[in-house]
Protein backbone atom coordinates (compact mmCIF):
# COMPACT_ATOMS: atom_id res chain seq x y z
CA UNK A 1 0.00 0.00 0.00
CA UNK A 2 2.49 2.48 0.87
CA UNK A 3 3.95 1.66 -2.98
CA UNK A 4 0.60 3.06 -4.22
CA UNK A 5 0.32 5.70 -2.42
CA UNK A 6 4.08 6.83 -3.19
CA UNK A 7 3.35 6.65 -6.42
CA UNK A 8 0.11 8.00 -6.70
CA UNK A 9 0.86 11.50 -4.76
CA UNK A 10 4.68 11.34 -6.55
CA UNK A 11 3.00 11.05 -10.41
CA UNK A 12 0.52 13.83 -9.53
CA UNK A 13 3.13 16.38 -8.56
CA UNK A 14 5.29 15.19 -11.54
CA UNK A 15 1.82 15.87 -13.54
CA UNK A 16 0.50 19.17 -12.01
CA UNK A 17 4.78 20.96 -12.55
CA UNK A 18 4.80 19.12 -15.81
CA UNK A 19 1.22 19.96 -17.84
CA UNK A 20 1.40 23.51 -15.65
CA UNK A 21 4.80 23.78 -17.77
CA UNK A 22 2.74 23.18 -20.99
CA UNK A 23 0.16 25.38 -19.98
CA UNK A 24 2.25 28.12 -19.05
CA UNK A 25 3.81 28.25 -22.70
CA UNK A 26 0.80 27.87 -24.62
CA UNK A 27 -2.36 29.14 -23.19
CA UNK A 28 -3.14 32.46 -24.26
CA UNK A 29 -2.59 36.12 -21.50
CA UNK A 30 0.43 33.79 -19.90
CA UNK A 31 2.54 35.24 -18.87
CA UNK A 32 5.05 32.16 -19.52
CA UNK A 33 4.12 31.92 -23.13
CA UNK A 34 6.76 31.43 -25.66
CA UNK A 35 7.76 28.09 -27.10
CA UNK A 36 11.27 27.47 -25.35
CA UNK A 37 12.63 24.21 -25.51
CA UNK A 38 14.97 24.69 -22.78
CA UNK A 39 12.51 26.06 -20.92
CA UNK A 40 10.15 22.76 -21.12
CA UNK A 41 13.03 20.01 -20.29
CA UNK A 42 14.53 21.59 -17.67
CA UNK A 43 10.63 22.37 -16.19
CA UNK A 44 10.27 18.39 -16.79
CA UNK A 45 13.30 17.27 -15.47
CA UNK A 46 12.69 19.03 -12.14
CA UNK A 47 8.79 17.44 -12.36
CA UNK A 48 10.60 14.10 -12.30
CA UNK A 49 12.86 15.24 -9.23
CA UNK A 50 10.75 16.38 -6.97
CA UNK A 51 8.32 13.73 -7.82
CA UNK A 52 10.77 11.33 -6.94
CA UNK A 53 11.11 13.05 -3.40
CA UNK A 54 7.87 13.03 -2.58
CA UNK A 55 7.44 9.58 -3.53
CA UNK A 56 10.49 8.43 -1.60
CA UNK A 57 8.84 10.17 1.57
CA UNK A 58 5.52 8.17 1.07
CA UNK A 59 7.65 4.64 1.17
CA UNK A 60 7.87 4.18 -2.18
CA UNK A 61 10.56 3.75 -4.96
CA UNK A 62 9.82 6.61 -6.65
CA UNK A 63 9.75 4.96 -10.37
CA UNK A 64 6.61 7.37 -11.74
CA UNK A 65 6.60 5.26 -14.45
CA UNK A 66 5.49 2.21 -15.50
CA UNK A 67 8.49 1.93 -18.07
CA UNK A 68 10.73 1.83 -15.12
CA UNK A 69 8.63 -0.59 -12.83
CA UNK A 70 7.53 -2.90 -15.49
CA UNK A 71 11.41 -3.01 -16.82
CA UNK A 72 12.93 -3.65 -13.19
CA UNK A 73 10.57 -6.39 -12.24
CA UNK A 74 11.23 -8.35 -15.67
CA UNK A 75 14.98 -8.89 -14.61
CA UNK A 76 14.48 -8.99 -11.20
CA UNK A 77 15.19 -5.40 -10.21
CA UNK A 78 11.67 -4.75 -8.78
CA UNK A 79 9.19 -7.17 -6.94
CA UNK A 80 6.93 -8.42 -9.59
CA UNK A 81 4.03 -8.02 -5.91
CA UNK A 82 4.60 -4.24 -6.31
CA UNK A 83 3.79 -4.08 -9.90
CA UNK A 84 0.46 -3.66 -9.96
CA UNK A 85 0.07 -1.00 -6.54
CA UNK A 86 2.52 1.22 -8.84
CA UNK A 87 1.35 1.13 -11.92
CA UNK A 88 -1.81 1.72 -10.59
CA UNK A 89 -0.95 4.36 -8.45
CA UNK A 90 1.26 6.18 -11.71
CA UNK A 91 -1.99 6.17 -13.95
CA UNK A 92 -4.43 7.43 -11.22
CA UNK A 93 -1.63 10.50 -9.91
CA UNK A 94 -0.91 11.65 -13.59
CA UNK A 95 -5.00 11.78 -14.04
CA UNK A 96 -5.17 13.69 -10.78
CA UNK A 97 -2.06 16.16 -11.65
CA UNK A 98 -3.68 16.82 -14.94
CA UNK A 99 -6.72 17.44 -13.48
CA UNK A 100 -5.70 20.21 -10.80
CA UNK A 101 -3.99 21.74 -14.41
CA UNK A 102 -7.02 21.88 -15.71
CA UNK A 103 -8.85 23.82 -12.85
CA UNK A 104 -5.70 26.20 -12.57
CA UNK A 105 -6.02 27.10 -15.83
CA UNK A 106 -9.50 26.93 -16.47
CA UNK A 107 -9.98 30.51 -17.16
CA UNK A 108 -6.73 30.65 -19.84
CA UNK A 109 -8.57 27.51 -21.30
CA UNK A 110 -11.77 29.43 -22.14
CA UNK A 111 -9.24 32.45 -23.70
CA UNK A 112 -7.54 29.85 -25.74
CA UNK A 113 -10.28 28.97 -28.51
CA UNK A 114 -8.39 26.70 -31.04
CA UNK A 115 -5.55 24.49 -31.41
CA UNK A 116 -3.63 27.19 -32.81
CA UNK A 117 -3.69 29.17 -30.06
CA UNK A 118 -2.17 27.04 -28.01
CA UNK A 119 -5.31 24.90 -26.64
CA UNK A 120 -4.09 21.20 -28.05
CA UNK A 121 -3.39 18.01 -25.93
CA UNK A 122 0.07 18.91 -26.36
CA UNK A 123 -0.68 20.47 -22.62
CA UNK A 124 -0.94 17.21 -20.75
CA UNK A 125 0.76 14.71 -23.54
CA UNK A 126 3.07 14.07 -26.31
CA UNK A 127 2.74 14.63 -29.89
CA UNK A 128 5.64 14.02 -32.97
CA UNK A 129 7.23 16.89 -34.21
CA UNK A 130 7.17 14.78 -37.82
CA UNK A 131 4.43 12.16 -38.01
CA UNK A 132 6.02 9.09 -38.44
CA UNK A 133 5.08 6.05 -36.85
CA UNK A 134 7.88 4.03 -36.94
CA UNK A 135 10.31 6.85 -36.37
CA UNK A 136 8.46 8.03 -33.59
CA UNK A 137 8.72 4.75 -32.00
CA UNK A 138 11.88 4.48 -31.93
CA UNK A 139 12.78 7.83 -30.57
CA UNK A 140 10.55 6.80 -27.32
CA UNK A 141 12.32 3.63 -27.73
CA UNK A 142 15.78 5.45 -27.38
CA UNK A 143 15.13 8.12 -25.02
CA UNK A 144 13.88 5.61 -22.41
CA UNK A 145 16.70 3.37 -23.16
CA UNK A 146 19.26 6.25 -22.19
CA UNK A 147 17.07 7.25 -19.19
CA UNK A 148 16.33 4.00 -17.59
CA UNK A 149 19.66 2.38 -17.97
CA UNK A 150 21.45 5.30 -16.38
CA UNK A 151 18.48 5.32 -14.12
CA UNK A 152 19.30 1.33 -12.33
CA UNK A 153 22.99 2.71 -12.60
CA UNK A 154 22.24 5.56 -10.28
CA UNK A 155 21.36 2.93 -7.29
CA UNK A 156 19.09 4.00 -4.64
CA UNK A 157 17.73 7.23 -6.75
CA UNK A 158 14.84 8.48 -4.18
CA UNK A 159 17.73 9.50 -1.59
CA UNK A 160 20.29 12.76 -0.86
CA UNK A 161 20.65 14.79 -4.17
CA UNK A 162 20.09 11.67 -6.23
CA UNK A 163 16.60 12.52 -7.45
CA UNK A 164 18.12 16.22 -8.08
CA UNK A 165 20.39 14.15 -10.42
CA UNK A 166 17.31 11.85 -11.87
CA UNK A 167 15.88 15.65 -12.59
CA UNK A 168 19.30 16.80 -14.93
CA UNK A 169 19.18 13.24 -16.81
CA UNK A 170 15.55 14.31 -17.83
CA UNK A 171 16.60 17.58 -18.91
CA UNK A 172 19.47 16.23 -20.56
CA UNK A 173 17.61 14.07 -22.93
CA UNK A 174 15.00 16.04 -23.54
CA UNK A 175 17.81 18.73 -24.92
CA UNK A 176 19.18 16.01 -26.99
CA UNK A 177 16.32 13.32 -27.81
CA UNK A 178 13.61 15.31 -27.08
CA UNK A 179 12.86 16.97 -30.27
CA UNK A 180 11.16 14.44 -32.29
CA UNK A 181 8.15 13.51 -30.05
CA UNK A 182 8.51 15.48 -27.12
CA UNK A 183 9.98 12.86 -24.95
CA UNK A 184 7.39 10.92 -23.14
CA UNK A 185 9.39 8.19 -21.62
CA UNK A 186 6.77 7.19 -19.68
CA UNK A 187 2.75 5.87 -20.35
CA UNK A 188 1.38 6.70 -17.43
CA UNK A 189 2.14 10.53 -17.83
CA UNK A 190 0.93 10.35 -21.17
CA UNK A 191 -1.92 8.64 -21.25
CA UNK A 192 -3.54 9.55 -17.73
CA UNK A 193 -3.36 13.30 -18.86
CA UNK A 194 -4.63 12.82 -22.36
CA UNK A 195 -7.66 10.25 -20.83
CA UNK A 196 -8.24 13.64 -18.38
CA UNK A 197 -7.81 16.19 -21.56
CA UNK A 198 -10.57 13.46 -23.19
CA UNK A 199 -13.02 13.29 -20.89
CA UNK A 200 -13.01 16.07 -18.60
CA UNK A 201 -14.70 19.52 -19.85
CA UNK A 202 -11.85 21.30 -21.11
CA UNK A 203 -13.18 24.89 -22.66
CA UNK A 204 -12.39 25.08 -25.88
CA UNK A 205 -10.50 21.63 -26.35
CA UNK A 206 -9.31 19.75 -29.10
CA UNK A 207 -8.28 16.43 -30.63
CA UNK A 208 -6.93 14.03 -28.45
CA UNK A 209 -5.05 12.49 -30.63
CA UNK A 210 -5.52 8.77 -29.36
CA UNK A 211 -4.11 7.78 -32.62
CA UNK A 212 -0.83 8.28 -31.86
CA UNK A 213 -1.00 7.14 -28.09
CA UNK A 214 0.31 3.71 -29.34
CA UNK A 215 4.11 5.41 -29.37
CA UNK A 216 4.15 6.72 -26.12
CA UNK A 217 2.64 3.49 -24.68
CA UNK A 218 4.74 1.19 -26.35
CA UNK A 219 7.88 2.84 -27.19
CA UNK A 220 8.57 3.57 -23.56
CA UNK A 221 7.70 0.10 -22.60
CA UNK A 222 10.09 -1.69 -25.14
CA UNK A 223 13.15 1.20 -23.89
CA UNK A 224 12.61 0.21 -20.30
CA UNK A 225 12.45 -3.68 -21.22
CA UNK A 226 15.93 -2.99 -23.43
CA UNK A 227 17.42 -0.84 -20.86
CA UNK A 228 16.65 -3.57 -17.89
CA UNK A 229 17.30 -6.35 -20.27
CA UNK A 230 20.78 -5.15 -20.71
CA UNK A 231 21.87 -4.09 -17.13
CA UNK A 232 20.52 -7.69 -16.55
CA UNK A 233 23.17 -9.10 -18.98
CA UNK A 234 26.14 -6.71 -17.95
CA UNK A 235 25.65 -7.86 -14.28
Amino acid sequence: MDGFIGELIGTCILMIIGAGCGATLNLKKSYGQANNWFYVSIAWGFAVAFGVYVAGQFGSQGHLNPAVTLGFALFGFFPWKEVIPYILGQFIGAFIGATIVVIHYYPHFKETKTAEEGNTVGIFATLPSINNPLFNFLSEVIATFVFIFTLLNLGNFTQGLKPLIVGFLIATIGLALGGTTGFALNPARDWGPRFAYTILPVPNKTNAHWDYAWVPMCGPLVGGILAAGLQFILH
